[in-house]
Formats: C-alpha cells, sequence, structure tokens
C-alpha cells in the first residue's frame, strides 16, 4: 500500500519521473542516464512511502507543488548534472597524491 500510494499520488508531482507498470513485476525506482542506459535498479517493496520520497528527492528529482506547476528553468533536466570535466585518469594532483576513485553509489551522469 505504500508503494502505491506513491505512484498514484506523488509521482505526478515529480518532474522526469516516470511510472511504468509491469504485471507481476515487483515495484523498483530504475535510474536511467541522459542515453537511457540502466545506471541503477533500488527496490521498493520494503519502502514506506516518506522513504520513497526523501529517496527521490535526495537523487535530485524536483517535486512541484501541483502535479500542472511549472518547472524552474534550473529543473528543466533535473535530476540530470553536467558531465564531469574529463581529467586524464588517475592523473596526480598538485600535492601529488592520487585522487580517489569515485564511489560507487555516485551518479554524475543522472
Amino acid at each position: 500500500p505504500q508503494v502505491k500510494a506513491f505512484v498514484t499520488q506523488d509521482i505526478p508531482l515529480y518532474h522526469n519521473l516516470e511510472m511504468k507498470h509491469l504485471p507481476g513485476a515487483d515495484p523498483e525506482l530504475v535510474l536511467l542516464s541522459h542515453r537511457y542506459e540502466e545506471l541503477e535498479r533500488i527496490p521498493l517493496s520494503d519502502m514506506t512511502r516518506e522513504e520513497i520520497n526523501q529517496l527521490v528527492q535526495e537523487l535530485g528529482f524536483y517535486r512541484k507543488e501541483t502535479p500542472d506547476a511549472p518547472v524552474p528553468k534550473e529543473f528543466q533536466f533535473a535530476p540530470a548534472r553536467p558531465l564531469p570535466t574529463l581529467l586524464p585518469h588517475q592523473a596526480p594532483t598538485a600535492d601529488g597524491e592520487t585522487p580517489p576513485e569515485r564511489d560507487e553509489g555516485e551518479h554524475p551522469e543522472l
């Protein structure tokens, strides 16, 4: 019931968040890159409606006041983030240290 409430009442408030019903499939959030490549699947079955809303907002989805409210210009492509500036792989920093690897949980291309 928590996921159903999120789907029916909350999804219409989020910009660039789309629902696709797959009969018999467990509910999950599928994150896609700007090229529609799958980045991650997050199961939602065990989450409360509040937890799902918090997750979606932490991921950068813009929540409107009403389903047909305008989306501010700066959020038109949300949750997409600018592509990172490409640097030579593992180039040492000014202090000679090698920069840390990107955390697997980060998705700069969202």
